[in-house]
Formats: structure tokens, C-alpha cells, sequence
């Protein structure tokens, strides 16, 4: 018999071997491995296919074994959970992403922290002064509207505006804001 020949019939009986254990075997593995790993279906597959894939590296001893290869099957199984268990156990948790993702972008804390700043630089100001630059700067009013709004003439709210700005201007550069 060529090489050739022997290997494609030690594929051929490799396979035949694979399918029989997985047939017989697979099904009531995963059920039991499945209890082992909480209901993990995934880790349970991966158990079962690494237990199988074992059986199969020393299909020479279990063919020489007389009974059921099941109960070896089921001890090679719990020996996998077992040692992944340990293995998680030994190793330093990972990072869970998800904090990470909560946590606001740069833009975000950039903003939070110049509303911080002009806020603490609004305080600041006269209370004249602060609601006339409210009125206008932060709500949109045109000077006439606040005028209105604040019950005094056009000409003081240009004035407080224009007073209120200069005392903002050299409070923020007291907070180290330059522009």
C-alpha cells in the first residue's frame, strides 16, 4: 500500500471515528456539561467539541478499553470546566467595557467645563449686569426686548451689556480662560 493510500485511509477512518463519537456522544455531553457551565451553551459546545477532539488523540487507548467510553468522556469534560474555572480564576479580572462607555466623550467634558467656568464668572457680575447679558446673550433677546423684559430703557441695556462683557472678559482671565 502506497503512503498515500494509508493516509487517505487513516483520514477516512479518523472521520468514521469523529462521526461515531459525535453521534453517540455529543447529545448527552452537551446536556451534562451544560449543568457544569450554567447553561453557557456556547462554552458548553466549545467543552464538548475540545473533549471529543481528546477522545479522538488517544483513539488508540480508548479502542483498547472494553465498555462505554462514556464515562471517560464525562471525566475529560469536567476536567476542561474545571480547569477553565481555575484558569479564570487565576487570571486578573477583565476590564468591562461598559464604564467606559458611559463615560462622556472629551467634547462633552470640554463643554461641562467652560459652562462650569463661565457660570462661577457670571456669579461675578452685578446682578444688573448678569441679567441684561442674560437677556440678551443667553436667551436671544434683541436690546429692545430685554429693555422690556427688564423694565428699563435701551440705552442702560447696551450699557449693561457692554460693562457686564469687560467684567466677564477679566473674570475669565482670572480663571486662566484666554480667547
Amino acid at each position: 500500500m502506497s503512503e498515500d493510500a494509508c493516509v487517505a485511509d487513516r483520514t477516512s477512518q479518523d472521520d468514521a471515528l469523529m462521526k461515531a463519537l459525535y453521534d453517540e456522544h455529543a447529545g448527552p455531553l452537551l446536556g451534562f456539561v451544560l449543568r457544569l457551565v450554567g447553561g453557557d451553551r456556547y462554552r458548553a459546545e466549545d467543552v464538548v467539541q475540545e473533549t471529543l477532539l481528546r477522545a479522538w488523540r488517544n483513539a488508540d487507548q480508548l479502542q483498547r478499553a472494553t465498555g462505554s467510553i462514556r464515562p471517560w468522556l464525562v471525566t475529560v469534560a469536567r476536567r476542561i470546566v474545571i480547569d477553565g474555572h481555575r484558569s479564570r480564576q487565576a487570571r486578573p479580572q477583565e476590564v468591562d467595557a461598559a464604564p467606559l462607555e458611559s463615560m462622556p466623550a472629551a467634547d462633552e467634558i470640554d463643554r461641562a467645563l467652560r459652562l462650569m467656568t463661565i457660570s462661577e464668572a457670571l456669579s461675578d457680575l452685578t446682578d444688573a449686569h448678569r441679567e441684561a447679558l442674560v437677556e440678551t446673550y443667553f436667551k436671544g433677546r434683541t436690546v429692545n426686548e430685554a429693555a422690556a423684559v427688564l423694565q428699563v430703557p435701551p440705552g442702560t441695556v447696551r450699557s449693561r451689556v457692554f460693562y457686564a462683557l469687560r467684567s466677564m472678559k477679566l473674570s475669565l482671565e482670572e480663571r486662566g480662560v484666554t480667547a
